[in-house]
């Protein structure tokens, strides 16, 4: 199903029928069962859904970080599940993540610069003056002063972490970023901050972002698209804007209604619908007397 089924280009990647396992001795669960999306360059499709769904087993399969069982993972028409480990690490300035802790993604032994310079000394012959002049560019562009290149990851704050993360995900500008739970970990206010940085930055490299995240709510003004996740399956699949104003599936009505709003009678309004929806329910449910 194509995320923009109006257009005819191809688009830049593609999930089709994906499902991973993962094994314990002779033991086998299955995390992921079939699902299929397509991703196309310059949008932003969020993935959705409770602790468990498979959202982030999603994006470490495209990544190569678990094991695809069946199915296809396709990147400009390239399929990764099966790709040799040399192509792999030439597409790694074009495949990037952005992972929810920041401060365990980075070296906390390597200053700032040395840690954006990295990715760069890899896949590019840049000179030392204009590796420095992409790395003071990054920092710049991320809200950071340029003299943050001479620190070390423990200096700064949990939003600034995320920023130098960031950062170094796009340095080298590549077409298409995971973005597993980048804000969960951040306070709110600084959440607003980074996710508008993300689509700031977004819309100005014309990156394809795969946003993963248990909250709707957050996902709600970056996404062009949803996959709403439920126990391995895609339970909801359309444009962000048609779901949120009319969710068809009980599950995502129910992620919805349990999204904060900034209105304090409208969230009062959600909360006591939600407890007459569970009181209704559990009203339904037959005693153990009556059985």
């Amino acid at each position: 199903m194509s995320t923009n089924p109006s257009t005819n280009v191809s688009p830049l990647l593609e999930v089709t029928d994906l499902a991973v396992d993962y094994r314990n001795g002779r033991r086998s669960f299955r995390a992921v069962k079939g699902v299929s999306f397509t991703l196309e360059c310059g949008r932003t499709l969020g993935l959705v859904g409770e602790s468990g769904s498979g959202k982030s087993t999603i994006g470490r399969a495209i990544l190569g970080l678990a094991p695809v069982s069946s199915g296809s993972v396709r990147f400009r028409g390239e399929e990764l599940a099966t790709m040799k480990r040399a192509r792999r690490r030439e597409l790694s300035n074009q495949i990037q993540v952005i992972f929810q802790d920041p401060y365990s993604s980075l070296d906390i032994t390597k200053t700032i610069g040395y840690t954006l310079a990295e990715p760069l000394n890899h896949h590019e012959r840049l000179t030392r003056e204009q590796t420095l002049k992409r790395i003071r560019e990054m920092v710049r562009r991320v809200g950071l002063p340029e003299e943050s290149i001479h620190r070390y990851p423990a200096q700064f704050s949990g939003g600034q972490r995320q920023r130098i993360a960031i950062a170094r995900a796009l340095i080298g500008n590549p077409k298409f970023v995971v973005c597993d739970e980048p804000v969960s970990a951040l306070d709110l206010s600084i959440q607003a901050e980074v996710m508008n940085l993300l689509a700031e930055l977004q819309k100005s490299m014309g990156l394809a972002l795969l946003f993963i995240s248990h909250d709707l709510s957050v996902v709600r003004h970056i996404s062009d698209d949803l996959v709403v996740l439920k126990n391995g399956l895609a339970v909801e699949h359309g444009r962000a804007d048609d779901i949120y104003a009319n969710a068809e599936h009980p599950y995502t009505r129910s992620l919805l209604a349990a999204s904060p709003v900034p209105d304090p009678q409208a969230q009062a309004e959600r909360r006591r619908a939600r407890q007459a929806a569970a009181i209704g329910s559990h009203a339904r449910t037959p005693s153990l007397e009556r059985i």
